[in-house]
């Protein structure tokens, strides 16, 4: 495929910024971390992979503005430029030697997310998208899965868990949705979530309290790759409202009505 030149300056700071990560997660046992909220690690791979990202970034495109997971945000002469990034999201996964995490970077004009990429570095799996031009993994289109039953569905999902969120609204979504779907699956990392979604491996995903550089990459691809994304309401407020539903147009609406029921129980 033909990248344009802002998304070949996104690669490549993703790639420089996953060498640092793939060095890293090789010694994951030496790696001083510090705690920084319940079950949310912060190590010092992610301090130094999101320093790569905002230098490269920054380089390229001086004026715009950087929000990430770590340094929080960054004001730009170029107010309608926004890059929203997670140098790791999946840091627990990443900490305990589990080679599912990426790098996320989304990039906002004007409220909307025009272009994006998320990268594993182990597995050197690159999915990119640009508004517009579809969504591609390594080169190759991607389309959402086919499937229009919920019982032929493999649904991805993120849990609460110690003292964050609800966990007895999580309970009752997962007792109804196991009872419809062919598997649930946790796997740790939102942003790859999303992004296999729009590979069709996942049919549809959901989670809540999630944060902006969760999903700002990911909402992109699964839109690009002819999927839907919205908030737990059915509306576009995901990042102001913190949650996702993302899936393929029958077995999101499916999912959806399945979440409303469990939040009325």
């Amino acid at each position: 495929m033909l990248r344009s030149a802002l998304l070949n300056v996104m690669v490549a700071a993703a790639r420089k910024a996953g060498r640092s990560l793939r060095r890293d997660f090789g010694e994951v046992e030496n790696l001083q971390v510090s705690l920084k909220g319940p079950a949310n690690y912060v190590s010092a791979a992610d301090r130094k992979a999101e320093e790569i990202l905002l230098g490269e970034l920054a380089k390229a495109r001086p004026g715009y503005g950087f929000l990430g997971e770590e340094g929080g945000v960054h004001e730009g002469s170029d107010k309608s430029h926004t890059w929203i990034v997670d140098p790791l999201d999946g840091t627990t996964n990443f900490l305990h030697g589990i080679p599912q995490f990426a790098i996320s970077i989304g990039l906002e004009r004007e409220s909307t997310i025009i272009a994006a990429v998320i990268y594993n570095p182990v597995t050197e799996e690159l999915f990119t998208a640009e508004r517009g031009k579809g969504t591609f993994l390594n080169d190759q289109r991607l389309r959402v899965s086919a499937r229009r039953l919920l019982a032929d569905s493999v649904i991805a999902c993120g849990l609460p868990h110690l003292g964050r969120g609800d966990l007895a609204l999580f309970r009752r979504e997962f007792a109804l949705v196991q009872d419809k779907v062919a598997g649930l699956r946790r796997f740790g990392a939102a942003a790859l979530d999303l992004a296999w979604v729009a590979a069709g491996r996942f049919d549809a995903f959901w989670e809540r309290e999630l944060q902006p550089w969760d999903m700002a990459a990911g909402l992109l691809m699964v839109r690009e790759a002819g999927g839907f994304a919205t908030d737990l309401d059915g509306g576009d407020a995901i990042l102001a409202k913190r949650q996702v539903v993302a899936g393929t147009e029958v077995i999101h609406r499916e999912l959806l009505g399945l979440l409303k029921q469990a939040e009325k129980a």
